[in-house]
């Protein structure tokens, strides 16, 4: 069984400690690989693929020449028509998991408030970016980095500018970080491209540049510091007494989220059918526009050669042959039926390998059912189901710094307590038939799970407090709820 790329990197990582390669040396040989590296040129093509930078905008036609080999063609139709599918599957992948602020459920009502802060509306955006990125390229990257204020921030960083090492095969135990970026910059009044290189440990940051004459082609990046903490922290005193201390998280601050156990992103399954569909299109559109010119058929005129026959056929549609002089056309025939069932097929091939929902109206109707609904969204389900379970692990590495940090600025410890993380799916639902079965359950679970699955309800928290408020006001239960469901219930909402 051939190795991945990360064990590869591990077993040099291992070797080098025992032939004392230099760190320098370690990081230059790896950027080297990992710049044409195949799991580097997939994350890429997925960017160029969601950005509707498809492969069929690099095709020109071509037709067979005098030589026999195929060669560009100007004089007829060369339509490139792009099909945003693998667009439509991440956004609507992201859309479904994450397009509402995740759920924070623990025992401890200020732990909660506190952790809400990092995972709610301020930072959707940033967990949207993060799901799309797993998605496009198999794996995304979270940076924990302290700002300027001295907050507790989160950054995406691109996963093509990272390079992982691994202590386990499994890849959930980070050793280092390796990042390589360009960044433009000035000589004079000369703009120019800067690769910078980065290594992260626990032992903190070290910064260099890429370029001829340093030391296996890394020179150290004194402008931003070639070798620091991974944050400081200011110890106050008097006037000018204040002083800077440098400090390192115990685990390096770097996070990977998934989109499934092999890394691998979403554009590998489908992608030759993307290609397939944006060719077959752009054929057929070809043929529309060049219907017109049909071929003629030129008898008595021998003038022509084997090869120039070919080129002429392709590129002039002229035929030449003998006998009696005549000349007729010949129409190109499209086969409609057969071009149309080809296409219907690899569409649905691509929302199936895609595992997307693929809306098809005229065969679930108008108002589909809850069942009808279920049907549809079950492959894009199982991809969420598989999404989450791996967001959820990384949310637990998340939550270790966010503990860490919340202890160091205020003191307490909440490490040991159980978190719950809620990802809210943005389904199409029968909204009737779900509160009919929620009205149906009253009494049979709690208050708080019927109130979490109703369609109305965004704060879970803040409802059930507005329940225990109405009831209040008007000594009634509400709706069924707040009670056990009879009259004169002495049930609590908490």
């Amino acid at each position: 069984m051939p190795i991945t790329e990360n064990e590869r990197i591990a077993t040099i990582i291992k070797a080098g400690s025992k032939t004392a390669m230099s760190l320098e040396q370690i990081i230059s040989l790896e950027i080297s690989e990992w710049k044409t590296s195949k799991c580097r040129q997939a994350m890429l093509k997925a960017e160029d693929y969601y950005r509707n930078k498809t492969d069929i905008l690099s095709k020109v036609r071509t037709v067979i020449g005098e030589s026999g080999a195929k060669e560009p063609i100007g004089n007829l139709a060369d339509n490139r028509l792009v099909n945003g599918f693998f667009r439509k599957l991440v956004d609507q992948k992201v859309g479904y998991l994450l397009s509402k602020p995740m759920s924070i459920q623990t025992n401890k009502a200020e732990y909660q408030k506190l952790l809400s802060s990092y995972f709610g509306k301020g930072n959707l955006r940033m967990f949207q970016s993060i799901g799309k990125e797993a998605v496009k390229k198999g794996i995304a990257w979270l940076h924990v980095y302290y700002n300027d204020a001295g907050q507790l921030c989160f950054m995406r960083i691109p996963s093509e500018q990272i390079i992982p090492l691994w202590r386990d095969a499994a890849h959930t135990d980070l050793q280092a970080v390796i990042r390589t970026y360009e960044v433009e910059t000035y000589e004079g009044t000369r703009r120019v491209t800067v690769t910078k290189v980065e290594w992260w440990d626990t032992n903190g940051v070290k910064r260099y540049v890429l370029q001829a004459g340093g030391q296996y082609g890394l020179v150290p990046d004194v402008e931003a510091g070639d070798e620091e903490s991974h944050f400081k922290v200011i110890n106050p005193g008097e006037g000018e007494a204040a002083t800077e201390t440098g400090v390192n998280w115990e685990h390096v601050p770097f996070i990977a989220f998934k989109y499934n156990e092999e890394e691998q992103g979403l554009l590998e399954f489908i992608k030759s059918l993307i290609d397939d569909y944006d060719a077959r299109k752009s054929e057929n559109a070809n043929n529309l526009e060049d219907l017109p010119n049909s071929i003629y058929k030129v008898k008595n005129f021998e003038g022509t050669k084997g090869d120039e026959f070919r080129k002429n056929i392709a590129t002039y549609r002229v035929v030449f042959v003998g006998d009696d002089g005549d000349v007729d056309t010949i129409n190109l025939v499209i086969d409609t039926e057969a071009y149309k069932t080809h296409m219907e097929n690899n569409r649905k091939d691509i929302f199936e390998f895609g595992r997307g929902v693929l809306f098809e109206p005229d065969k679930i109707g108008n108002s589909p059912s809850g069942v009808a609904l279920k049907f549809m969204y079950a492959d894009l389900d199982m991809d969420a189901n598989i999404i989450e379970t791996e967001f959820q692990a990384s949310l637990e590495q998340l939550r270790w710094f966010i503990d860490v940090h919340i202890t160091n600025t205020t003191g307490a410890d909440y490490s040991e307590e159980s978190v719950d993380f809620i990802f809210n799916r943005d389904i199409i639902i029968s909204e009737s038939d779900v509160i009919t079965d929620i009205k149906n359950s009253v009494g049979i679970i709690s208050d708080e799970t019927l109130v979490s699955n109703h369609p109305y309800v965004i704060d879970i928290r803040e409802e059930l407090e507005r329940i225990k408020k109405d009831k209040e006001d008007t000594g009634q239960d509400y709706l069924g709820l707040g009670g056990r469901g009879t009259e004169g219930g002495d049930g609590e909402i908490y």
